[in-house]
């Protein structure tokens, strides 16, 4: 998803099949919640209905992940979430080489236009007409590419905008310098809009540049609680002690903890009397003092001496697992705000190219020129990107939800998060 239009499409998309009760979809975390029958939907239709709306679909939960469940081990496998964090890092990779070759063709098309120079803009034309292809075509490309995808199944979103708007610039442009005769026959002045397409097109992936380091950064609260878990576990298993994986460790298991390393996951002492600092949960500055029988959690540290606990949660099930389950859901709610920015969005689009034809139709009627119609025109199509206002909500949501949780206070969404404004501190 690229803009805040894209999520009342794949909202509507999925609320349109059979069995979807609601969806929820963020542009910030570009992760869609659904709530479903199953016995009348599953997954893979739900994934059809998004790639039929113009969109591709990321790695699908399991079905035993959607329930929660872990009671078994399962062998370490490669995590989505590393993928699209790889992914991620290639995409912003990408749109800084593109907007940083942009902004510099740019800059100096600007340069030529408007410092004077021994060489007539008649004969540097050509050039210009070569750089702007190739940043038109190039690093323009995403756009046209989604504008088409959204075309194909009867919408608009903000790449219609740019796409539209760049085009003319670049295609009367084009125009003048291929046949000047013939468009001065027309009556097309010769006018060169080259720098105009660059300078958008540099601007706005410089933007979408921004904005996904803006949303990788938004998944480092996520991250630095996934990272407070154990790697692994000694367990005990027929008399002898052997350290696998936290991921294979099952309900049941006895599991050894010595002094100085972490609880793996969440258990009933058996054996032996320690302290576990449990600040990283509770808040407690203090070690809290363990002894058979007592609970302990998964991902506290063991301060002073060893024990022996056995299983009873692992997997989805422990308690840090069920925090982060819930910070992640935090961060996937809407805030009221943000159900209103998504609503205005969604109709966003259509109304900006009706006011565009429309400028540029008042302006040939009434205006000087065709050139000074083309040109307002295309100030309307560019400057009305409605990025900001789909992600502003939902990145602090996230931002906000994650420090809370860095510092043990946790959110349960986004309008408990908007409703702190009234607090009188």
């Amino acid at each position: 998803m690229t803009c805040a239009s894209c999520v009342g499409r794949v909202e509507r998309a999925l609320a349109q099949v059979p069995g979807v009760t609601s969806a929820n979809v963020n542009l910030a975390t570009e992760k869609a919640s659904v709530s479903y029958d199953p016995d009348v939907v599953d997954l893979s239709q739900l994934s059809a209905a998004v790639e039929k709306a113009g969109y591709q679909v990321g790695a699908l939960p399991t079905p035993s992940a959607i329930r929660g469940t872990s009671t078994a081990p399962s062998a370490p496998a490669a995590d989505p979430a590393d993928a699209r964090a790889r992914e991620r890092d290639r995409e912003i990779a990408d749109l800084k080489r593109k907007s940083l070759v942009s902004l510099v063709v740019g800059l100096v098309m600007m340069g030529l236009m408007f410092i004077p120079s021994p060489i007539a803009m008649m004969d540097l034309a050509p050039l210009l007409l070569i750089a702007a292809t190739v940043v038109q075509f190039w690093a323009g490309k995403v756009f046209y590419q989604a504008a088409w995808a959204a075309a194909k199944h009867g919408g608009t979103n903000m790449n219609t905008l740019v796409a539209v708007g760049t085009s003319a610039a670049y295609g009367y442009s084009a125009f003048v310098t291929l046949w000047p005769g013939l468009s001065a026959r027309w009556g097309f002045e010769f006018h060169l809009y080259y720098e105009s397409a660059v300078i958008i097109i540099a601007l706005i992936l410089m933007g979408r540049w921004l904005e996904a380091r803006a949303k990788q950064r938004t998944g480092e609260a996520i991250k630095a609680l996934m990272g407070l878990q154990a790697k692994t576990a000694r367990v005990i298993r027929d008399g002898v002690e052997q350290d696998i994986p936290v991921e294979r460790v099952v309900a049941g298991d006895l599991v050894r903890v010595r002094p100085g390393e972490k609880v793996p996951v969440d258990g009933v002492v058996v054996e032996g009397r320690s302290a576990l600092d449990e600040s990283m949960l509770t808040g407690e500055s203090l070690p809290v003092e363990k002894a058979p029988g007592d609970s302990v959690i998964g991902a506290t540290l063991n301060k002073t001496g060893g024990f022996v606990f056995r299983a009873t949660k692992v997997g989805a099930e422990t308690t840090l697992a069920q925090i982060v389950k819930l910070v992640e859901a935090a961060q996937g709610s809407k805030a009221p705000m943000q159900k209103l920015a998504d609503t205005i969005s969604s109709y966003f689009v259509p109304v900006v190219l009706v006011l565009a034809v429309a400028t540029f139709g008042a302006w040939l009627l009434f205006g000087p020129s065709l050139t000074f119609a083309l040109t307002a025109a295309i100030a309307v199509l560019v400057i009305a990107c409605p990025c900001a206002l789909g992600l502003a909500a939902p990145t602090a949501i996230m931002v906000g939800t994650g420090k809370a949780a860095e510092n043990g206070i946790l959110v349960r969404g986004g309008e408990a998060l908007e409703q702190t404004r009234k607090v009188n501190t």
